[in-house]
């Protein structure tokens, strides 16, 4: 398939999990990806896995002087952008009675400010037929115990998302949020083990957690023209876990 020739991507929180398989997946469909995140050696590793239509830009999506150096890059080698999937994003648990200011501040940082500025500071390179994809989450619509900043967080991007379409009415620019249930990221492996793995899988009609690669062929679908009459729209990748 090549639905994304020609296009330029960029990916936060690339490096690893659904970023990575995202980034594959662009790249399968002819895409020229940069990806952006925090911790240079994954960063190095992902890129010569990706091959010659990728780069690396190391930085954090909540400061906005490290994006600024990202879309640098980009309007240095691409000189436009088509795709940006805000993809970055944290979550611990703190059950009620024990959050702290500081929990609040690092999961909002990165999970609304963070999405925020990484769109704002992307506009000036994007137009017509442009894509833009949140990454939001089932706990943003069924909520998680335990789990109380980041799903407020994940709410607040699925309405990012409806706020966005409306700014962005007249510049052909659309904005959707990709919405993942359990997936079996390395970092989900290793955190919840085997049997927190098996737990997660039995929450869900299908029995199982995600692959990565099946969350990068929707955010593929949505960042292409396939997808050109959604925005504002949210699709859960979930296995049914937030529709039942």
């Amino acid at each position: 398939m090549t639905r994304l020739n020609g296009k330029t991507a960029v990916i936060t929180g690339g490096a690893t999990g659904i970023g990575l398989a995202a980034a594959t997946r662009f790249i399968e469909e002819g895409a020229f990806v940069f990806i952006f995140g925090r911790r240079q050696e994954a960063l190095d590793t992902a890129v010569a896995e990706l091959g010659p239509n990728a780069r690396a830009v190391k930085g954090s999506v909540s400061n906005e002087a490290d994006l600024d150096r990202l879309y640098a890059a980009v309007k240095a080698e691409r000189g436009t952008l088509d795709i940006v999937f805000a993809n970055a994003g944290v979550g611990s648990p703190l059950k009620l009675g024990e959050i702290t200011a500081e929990h609040i501040d690092e999961t909002f940082d990165v999970n609304v400010k963070g999405t925020i500025f990484t769109v704002q500071k992307a506009l000036p390179l994007m137009g017509m037929g442009g894509s833009i994809i949140l990454t939001g989450s089932s706990a943003g619509a069924t909520g998680a115990p335990g789990f109380t900043a980041y799903s407020a967080s994940k709410a607040a991007v699925r309405n990012l998302a409806r706020t966005w379409a409306e700014d962005l009415k007249g510049t052909g620019i659309r904005v959707n949020v990709l919405s993942p249930g359990a997936t079996a990221t390395e970092l989900a492996k290793e955190a919840l083990g085997e049997e927190g793995q098996k737990a997660f899988a039995v929450m869900t009609p299908l029995q199982r957690m995600a692959d990565p690669s099946e969350i990068g062929a929707v955010a593929a679908f949505l960042a292409s023209s396939d997808s050109s009459f959604m925005t504002a729209s949210e699709v859960a990748v979930d296995g049914g876990l937030a529709q039942i």
